[in-house]
């Protein structure tokens, strides 16, 4: 029967008979007793019901000032080690219950406590309090890799998220992964439904044939720059990264690589960019060296005229250089908890090895493969000497580096079901092939689905909160400022 069930699983056509089977599994298999029962050498158990009946008592009795100094002490997402992998892996549904019940009863504390009147609570409490919270808790970001054609697994992943409400309001793409955070980052929620339909990405097939139908990974052969410019015109506004966040309300970054050497590498977004245009963004993000031409970014200036941005510097693929650009979204938004849907051919092979889901097993195969990666790394400096800074052996060696000095892998990884063909990956595909991918980043993404909505809860509703809070802050400044005026008269 758990065969018959597993198949089941494999084969389902939406997330909800996914989760009838995966939760049929389980009570099966023992599994849901397992959740049922809070002791595991795994996480600390005790800690995590010491500290459950506590706010849930304090909660129940209106004890908001003695509820509001013990969250003062601390929330956050691994408390007791209730984010161990191993406790994610167990059963096909979920986690232990205790996880569950702490997580939904700090959002009903926070959710409490953000109510308009709150006795001996005062906003500027509030204020102080959710401010901090949300700071020390941080978020979470989806990164989507590198992809080739194989991006559409994005859009799969993408949409599984978003029939869930999950989408963090974080997204991070390189070359086409890229292209799905700005197609998604670029319009407003209630368009997301459109962009999800099989049938909107149908009419691309036939460009996306024709951008690449002479292309062969065994030729030198340049992709026209026109077709590329057609797809992404016909996918993405004509926005710059500030109007897009306007739109969505998502932050959209986009990694880009410099094509002359001793140039560093960029993250575009509405904070550190806001007035570059998206669409030559995403353009230079998936310009594939030798491939296609590299891109001049463009702006808009003060009087809305589209302008170049940096004129002397031309861009290609982010992937090369930072395709997963954690630091960086961690500086910029507070981030500390990623989501990575990964499709880069190149590095599949090796994630398993760098996952650290714990065990003997685990270390001798993740020491292995930094023992390799780091023996490579050296081989490739000493190959490199000898030749031309320009040559094309250089080049190619600088490539590699840069590829494999790089992690791949976030605290939550998304792969696709099988290891991808790298010489196939700027290939052409039918629409059969497209949904085909599409369902596949859905099936990848069902079985953490609950792992997500577990640890991106209590961030998601303190992100709600904060803006709450903020925009009657604002109102209540201009009121005041309104008051003023008319004193004054």
């Amino acid at each position: 029967m758990s065969k018959i069930l597993e198949k089941r699983m494999s084969k389902a056509r939406n997330y909800e008979e996914w989760k009838q089977a995966a939760i049929e599994f389980d009570e099966r298999n023992g599994l849901h007793n397992w959740k049922l029962t809070e002791q595991s050498p795994d996480y600390d158990n005790a800690a995590i019901r010491r500290r459950l009946d506590k706010l849930e008592t304090l909660r129940n009795a209106n004890d908001n000032h003695a509820l509001l100094f013990n969250l003062n002490q601390g929330i956050h997402g691994n408390l007791g080690g209730m984010g161990h992998p191993a406790l994610y892996q167990k059963a096909k549904f979920g986690t232990k219950q205790l996880i569950v019940d702490y997580v939904d009863e700090v959002a009903s504390a926070l959710t409490h406590l953000a109510k308009p009147r709150v006795k001996g609570v005062t906003h500027d409490d509030k204020v102080d309090f959710f401010n901090r919270a949300h700071l020390c808790f941080g978020s979470s970001a989806l990164l989507m890799s590198g992809a080739g054609t194989y991006l559409f697994f994005h859009v799969g992943v993408l949409k599984s998220l978003w029939e869930q409400d999950l989408i963090p309001r974080v997204l991070s793409g390189s070359s086409g992964g890229a292209l799905i955070a700005a197609v998604v980052g670029s319009r407003k929620p209630q368009q997301l439904e459109e962009v999800f339909d099989p049938a909107f990405f149908d009419q691309e097939a036939d460009d996306l044939q024709e951008l690449v139908n002479d292309y062969s990974f065994f030729k030198k052969t340049k992709v026209n720059g026109d077709n590329v410019k057609k797809v992404v015109e016909h996918l993405i506004p004509d926005l710059t990264f500030a109007e897009a966040y306007e739109e969505s309300g998502l932050q959209i970054n986009v990694s880009i690589a410099p094509a002359e050497k001793h140039q560093k590498s960029r993250l575009l977004n509405a904070i550190t960019s806001p007035n570059v245009m998206l669409r030559e963004a995403v353009l230079a993000s998936c310009c594939v060296p030798g491939v296609f031409p590299p891109v001049t970014l463009a702006a808009k200036d003060v009087n809305d005229n589209r302008v170049p941005y940096l004129p002397n510097r031309k861009w290609v693929d982010g992937s090369l250089s930072d395709d997963l650009p954690m630091k960086r979204l961690s500086r910029l938004y507070g981030v500390n908890h990623f989501i990575v849907s990964q499709t880069n051919p190149l590095v599949l092979p090796f994630i398993d090895a760098e996952k650290n889901s714990g065990g003997l097993v685990a270390t001798v195969s993740a020491t292995s493969y930094n023992t390799i990666k780091s023996w490579g790394l050296a081989a490739s400096h000493l190959l490199q000497r000898p030749f031309n800074d320009d040559s094309y052996i250089s080049k190619l060696i600088n490539g590699y580096i840069s590829v494999v000095s790089q992690s791949y892998t976030g605290d939550i990884n998304i792969l696709p079901s099988r290891i991808l063909n790298p010489t196939t990956a700027l290939q052409a595909r039918t629409t059969q092939q497209i949904e085909d991918m599409i369902l596949d980043g859905e099936r990848s993404s069902w079985p953490v689905i609950e792992k997500i909505r577990i640890q991106t809860k209590i961030s998601r509703i303190l992100d709600r909160i904060t803006e709450d809070l903020m925009r009657k802050s604002m109102h209540k400044e201009a009121r005041a400022k309104k008051d003023l005026k008319l004193v004054a008269k």
